[in-house]
C-alpha cells in the first residue's frame, strides 16, 4: 500500500536550507574581526553617566516595554502608546510635543544646549495587525525612551557635556505605511543632521540589508458574460489578473536574486458562471537599490499591461498607496560607534556580510538614510531561529531578554548620538562619507 500523506494540512517546510545559513553565519562571524573605530567620541565620563542613568531609570524603561507591548496598537491609532511615552518623558522635564507633520501620533521631545549639531533617535511603537509586537517595536520605542533620557539626565547635570541638540522622534506606523516617509514630506527631519534608531531581532547585528520596497494594485476590468451559455461574449478580467500572477512568477528568473517579487489576487470575482468583470492584484517590489528597485518597477508595470492586452481587457495601475519605502543606506562610521558601545555591553554585533542578505526585509528608515546619514542596527532579543513577524517574536518582546535588549540599546543609542555632538572628526567623516555614497536624493519624487 502506498504511504500518503495526510492531504487536509499542508507539509513541513524543511528547515535545511535555514540550518546551513546558521552555520554559515557562525563561521562567518568567527572569523570577523573586532570592531575598531577611528574616532574617540565623547568621554568616558560622559559614557559613565550615561550607564548610571539607564541604571537608574530601568525599572520605568521596563515597565513601558510591557505597557506598549500590551497595548499593541496599529498603524496611526497609536494614541495610548503615544501617551505612555510623553508621560515617562515629561516625568522627567522634557517637554513632548505630538500630533505634529499631520499626523496624530507622531511626538516630539528634545535635550542639550540647543546650539550645534542636531541628531534624531526614531522611535517606532506601531504593531502588527492580530498578531501585536510581532517585529518588536515596543523594544525599539522603549531604547528611544531610555536615551534621550540619559542624555537628558547628562545635560541637567552639566550642560556641556552635552552640545547640540537631541531629538527624539516617535514615528507612527512602520508596518506598511511609511510613517517616516509621511513625516519627511512635511519637514520632520529639517534641520536634523543625522538619525539613528535600532531594531529587535535574533542576532545582534550592526550593519544587515535591508530592502526597498513599493505596492502596486492593479485592477483588471473586463465583460461580465455567461461562463457557459455565451463565454465568447465576455471579457475575463481573473484571466489577465492569472497572467499577470503568473508573470510575476517567471520574471523572478530575469531579476537580481537579492530583489523580490510576491503577490495575492486580492478580488478575483464572484461566482464560478460568470466570466469575471473585475480582478485585482496587489504585489510588493522590493530591491536592494533604489536604481534596482526603479528599473524592477518598469518591467512589473510592463508585465501588468501586458496581461491586459493578451486579455482584452481594461487595466489600472496605481503605485504606492503608501509612499515607497528605499533600502537602507548605513553609515560606516556611526556604525563603528555603535558596535564598539555594545561591546562594553558584553555584545559582539556582527559586522555587514555575516548575515545571509537574502534574509532582508524593509523598512521606512531607508528613506531617511537617503536624505540624511543614518544607522539601523540590529539587537539580539530573541533566539536566532525566532523570525520576526510571527507570533513567538511577539512573545520574545515581552522576555528578560527583550528588557535587557532595550536598556543597551538605549545605552548605546545615547553614546552614539553624544559622540556625533561632541567628536568634530567623527562628525565630518560621517558628513563626507554620506556624500561620497551619493549624498542625498530626492526621495518624495525619485518614482515619478
Amino acid at each position: 500500500m502506498n504511504d500518503i500523506r495526510d492531504l487536509g494540512h499542508p507539509t513541513a517546510p524543511d528547515e535545511s536550507y535555514l540550518d546551513e545559513m546558521a552555520r554559515q553565519t557562525d563561521e562567518r562571524a568567527s572569523r570577523a574581526a573586532a570592531w575598531e573605530s577611528d574616532f574617540t567620541g565623547a568621554p568616558e565620563a560622559s559614557r559613565t553617566g550615561i550607564a548610571a542613568a539607564l541604571e537608574d531609570a530601568g525599572d520605568e524603561l521596563t515597565s513601558l516595554l510591557h505597557t506598549i507591548h500590551s497595548l499593541a496598537e496599529t498603524a496611526f491609532v497609536e494614541f495610548d502608546s503615544v501617551q505612555a511615552i510623553a508621560s515617562v518623558l515629561e516625568g522627567h522635564g522634557i517637554d513632548v510635543d505630538t500630533g505634529l507633520y499631520g499626523v496624530d501620533t507622531t511626538l516630539r521631545a528634545t535635550t542639550g544646549s540647543g546650539h550645534g549639531r542636531t541628531i534624531a533617535i526614531l522611535a517606532e511603537y506601531d504593531a502588527l495587525p492580530e498578531i501585536g509586537h510581532a517585529c518588536g517595536h515596543n523594544i525599539i520605542a522603549t531604547a528611544g525612551v531610555g536615551a534621550i533620557l540619559a542624555l537628558h539626565a547628562l545635560w541637567k547635570q552639566d550642560p556641556d557635556a552635552v552640545p547640540g541638540t537631541v531629538v527624539l522622534l516617535g514615528t507612527p506606523a512602520e508596518e506598511g505605511h511609511s510613517g517616516k516617509e509621511v513625516m519627511a514630506r512635511a519637514g520632520a527631519f529639517d534641520g536634523i543632521d543625522a538619525a539613528i534608531m535600532v531594531h529587535g531581532y535574533g542576532y545582534d547585528c550592526a550593519d544587515q540589508v535591508w530592502l526597498g520596497r513599493r505596492l502596486l494594485t492593479v485592477t483588471y476590468s473586463g465583460i461580465a458574460a455567461h461562463a457557459s451559455a455565451q463565454p465568447f461574449m465576455g471579457r475575463n478580467a481573473l484571466d489577465a489578473a492569472n497572467l499577470f500572477y503568473q508573470g510575476l512568477g517567471l520574471l523572478r528568473q530575469q531579476m537580481p536574486p537579492i530583489s523580490r517579487l510576491h503577490a495575492v489576487i486580492s478580488d478575483g470575482g464572484t461566482r464560478p458562471s460568470i466570466i469575471t468583470e473585475s480582478a485585482t492584484v496587489q504585489c510588493y517590489v522590493r530591491s536592494k537599490f533604489p536604481e534596482t528597485l526603479k528599473e524592477l518597477s518598469d518591467r512589473v508595470e510592463d508585465a501588468a499591461k501586458g496581461a491586459a492586452l493578451m486579455t482584452g481587457t481594461g487595466v489600472d495601475v496605481e503605485w504606492d498607496e503608501h509612499p515607497p519605502s528605499l533600502p537602507v543606506r548605513t553609515n560606516q562610521a556611526l556604525t563603528a560607534r555603535w558596535a564598539e558601545h555594545e561591546q562594553t555591553r558584553g555584545r559582539s554585533p556582527l559586522p555587514g556580510g555575516v548575515l545571509d542578505e537574502s534574509i532582508a526585509a524593509s523598512t521606512d528608515f531607508g528613506n531617511v538614510s537617503y536624505r540624511i546619514p543614518g544607522i539601523h542596527p540590529l539587537i539580539k532579543t530573541a533566539d536566532a531561529e525566532v523570525a520576526l513577524h510571527t507570533r513567538e517574536f511577539a512573545e520574545a518582546a515581552k522576555t528578560p531578554a527583550a528588557e535587557s535588549a532595550a536598556v543597551d540599546a538605549a545605552y548605546g543609542l545615547a553614546c552614539t548620538a553624544l559622540d556625533f555632538l561632541v567628536d568634530d572628526a567623527l562628525a565630518a567623516e560621517v558628513v563626507e562619507e554620506f556624500s561620497r555614497d551619493g549624498g542625498a536624493i530626492d526621495v518624495a519624487h525619485y518614482f515619478d
